[in-house]
């Protein structure tokens, strides 16, 4: 297991860069299998997730290969290989290798995905998505098998009930080699759906309307890559990193970021009283002065992401005065985070799946858990605030999506060591 320890309780200050977008590369890399070429792509993020999916790749003999911020990855040789439970369990994304697999070899056989436990996320859209393309769907064992039929797949018009990443990704990769024209309605509109579609089209898929919630696919009969690929910015990070900056901080830069990403959530900090500076590409995050609560809801891009629900948490701790409310209206039961902060302090409640806030004049270190990826990195926070030691018990969940988070929080003056200890 891995174990943050934080002795926090001083001001940070100083420069950190934003990694490539998560929630882009997890997609991106199962995407890359659909290529008849090898692929590069720029800009990774040293996340645990990428070698969770490197691993997999590895089990198809596809051959990667990741050097500080690129990573190689030749699909040439590539095998279909079922990837059952095991890797597949640590991480969601590999649901991804549904529709890339399904796209490439018109079969994808997959255990079922795990990855963070913060309520309900069923794979019903993405099923229907495949089905409607013509595949057939099982379930046993806990294992998932997607069979196109003989003639291959052939493009519809599929309508989500709500507007997933997860499935509009996945009927995108599974779409682009199939016949005649897809179209997906009431798609997810987040910017890493729109890396996604760059990245393929810049590999001969035709994709229009990416960003939209009408996405139309005309099939191709291969991909090829032609140039590298860079990574957009991760908008989550850089969020986390605000938060941080507007808790503790004593004037952050955050480079490497694109702000109409960030839209929803700058308004609400700002709405708060932090004080934010913005240049072409980064943010300058001043002292925090006095701070006031606000109300919180979640909802799809361009709406607040449910992902920095849990990292903005300590910032409305910081208010003088009120009560902070948020609302998670995609993920009502992520609220695991909330027993943990008060294990410190914090004067934080739930009813009835809402988080109410008060001001919290000081926390104190404490031993606590990260339950999943952005759970840890709002106690990461809080630890950075507290007086005295905090150690965060399974903090490899927060390794799975914070691109170097020890080296970067060092340079901006913090006391974190990350170390392995026996599991309990």
């Amino acid at each position: 297991m891995k174990q943050m320890i934080i002795h926090g309780g001083k001001p940070l200050q100083g420069d950190v860069w934003i990694g490539g977008a998560k929630n882009s590369t997890v997609a991106l890399i199962p995407a890359s299998i659909l290529s008849r070429t090898p692929v590069t792509l720029e800009g990774v993020p040293r996340i645990a997730d990428v070698d969770n999916l490197m691993d997999l790749l590895n089990e198809m003999d596809v051959k990667s290969d990741f050097q500080k911020t690129t990573l190689h990855i030749d699909p040439e040789n590539i095998k279909m290989s079922p990837l059952p439970s095991g890797k597949i369990k640590s991480l969601r994304a590999s649901y991804y290798f549904m529709g890339a697999l399904l796209g490439r070899f018109g079969k994808a056989v997959v255990g079922f995905p795990g990855g963070d436990d913060i309520g309900p996320r069923p794979i019903d859209q993405h099923i229907k998505g495949f089905e409607a393309l013509g595949a057939c769907v099982t379930n046993e064992n806990d294992q998932i098998t997607i069979t196109a039929p003989a003639t291959g797949l052939k493009g519809a018009t599929i309508h989500l009930e709500m507007p997933s990443v997860g499935a509009t990704m996945n009927i995108i990769m599974a779409s682009v080699t199939a016949q005649g024209q897809t179209v997906i309605e009431n798609a997810a509109k987040e910017p890493e759906i729109i890396d996604l579609a760059t990245f393929l089209n810049n590999m001969g898929a035709t994709i229009r309307g990416a960003g939209t919630d009408s996405i139309k696919i005309e099939g191709v009969e291969k991909l090829e890559a032609r140039a590298p690929h860079t990574i957009i910015p991760d908008r989550i990070e850089a969020g986390t990193y605000i938060s941080l900056a507007g808790c503790i901080g004593n004037g952050i830069c955050i480079h490497n970021i694109i702000e109409e990403h960030l839209d929803s959530y700058l308004a609400k900090v700002e709405e708060m009283g932090v004080v934010i500076d913005a240049d072409e590409d980064s943010l300058y995050v001043y002292p925090a002065g006095d701070l006031k609560m606000t109300q919180i809801k979640t909802g799809a891009y361009p709406g607040f992401a449910t992902d920095l629900q849990q990292p903005v948490t300590p910032l409305l701790l910081t208010a003088k005065t009120g009560e902070g409310v948020i609302i998670d209206r995609i993920y009502p039961k992520r609220v695991g985070h909330i027993e943990q902060l008060r294990k410190m302090g914090a004067d934080i409640k739930v009813e009835d799946d809402i988080i109410l806030v008060h001001p919290t004049s000081k926390l104190h270190g404490a031993t606590v858990s990260a339950g999943e990826i952005r759970a840890g990195a709002c106690l990461m926070i809080a630890g950075l605030m507290a007086h005295g030691e905090t150690i965060i018990n399974n903090a490899g969940n927060i390794l799975r999506g914070y691109d170097r988070v020890q080296e970067k929080l060092r340079l901006l003056g913090a006391d974190v060591t990350i170390q392995d200890v026996p599991d309990k």
